[in-house]
């Protein structure tokens, strides 16, 4: 389905990041995987390569340094000569309300979540329009709805949705498509990286299966599902779009 295809993943070494990469590479894509841990990408890539026998190029960086973003992008044209689909899945989570969280987390929040975002895509489009190709970004379910103690986070990804809206309108007129996937509670590390510890990660996950309303969490490869589709042929006239992959969670009432 992607034979040929030059697909730029953010973020790859872990969660939706790697399930979306592993998916790809099963359908032939030719992979530039980026991410800050050298050696969960590396097992990344290696999960890649024996789905597809095709090595995946891998970047070491930090989306939140404007020279390893343009980096990223120069070293994937560089190496492959074209771009076809760009996945911006990089981020982080943070919690707390307007009354305890901080001027700091809310810079770090979107210094991660927005500004590379925006600066790769901005990079990027000229590639992108010479290909037709198109930008799935990973969004969340809290850029749709309220969440008062994940505040900066939800600030975040609303922000994210509304790029996904301005630039899939700007570039249609070039056949770029832009959408988004918008999920719900996903098992991954983003819930122990922003502080839950390990010991307390099952019982979490068991409670928050509980508010969705198909009885249980998702799963990284559900999300990898979604994004592929976006970026295929499948969905060509699709765009500008916010799929939400909630288990039913967004049509729910506070309880």
């Amino acid at each position: 389905m992607f034979s040929g295809k030059v697909v730029l993943i953010t973020g790859a070494s872990s969660g939706i990041g790697a399930a979306t990469a592993i998916n790809f590479a099963s359908k032939g894509a030719l992979l530039a995987l980026t991410g800050r841990n050298a050696s969960n990408l590396q097992k990344v890539a290696q999960q890649c390569e024996e789905k597809s026998n095709i090595k995946p190029l891998t970047i070491i960086g930090d989306l939140t340094i404007d020279s390893d973003v343009r980096n990223i992008l120069d070293t994937t044209i560089k190496t492959y000569e074209k771009l076809d689909i760009l996945i911006n899945n990089a981020g982080i989570l943070a919690t707390g309300s307007i009354e305890d969280t901080t001027v700091e987390q809310y810079d770090e929040i979107f210094a991660t979540n927005v500004r590379p975002v925006y600066l790769l895509t901005n990079l990027a489009v000229p590639h992108l329009i010479k290909t037709k190709g198109n930008i799935v970004n990973v969004s969340s379910l809290a850029g749709l709805r309220a969440f008062p103690t994940v505040l900066t986070y939800c600030m975040s990804k609303a922000a994210l949705d509304q790029f996904t809206r301005c630039v899939s309108l700007a570039l249609a007129p070039k056949q770029v498509r832009v959408n988004s996937v918008n999920p719900g509670i996903i098992t991954s590390d983003i819930h122990v990286r922003s502080g839950i510890t390990e010991e307390e990660y099952p019982e979490y996950i068991r409670r928050m299966a509980s508010i969705h309303p198909l009885g249980r969490v998702g799963q990284p490869e559900e999300v990898a599902d979604a994004i592929v589709f976006l970026a295929s042929d499948n969905a060509s006239f699709t765009t500008g779009e916010t799929l939400c992959l909630a288990g039913g969670r967004q049509n729910c009432c506070p309880r």
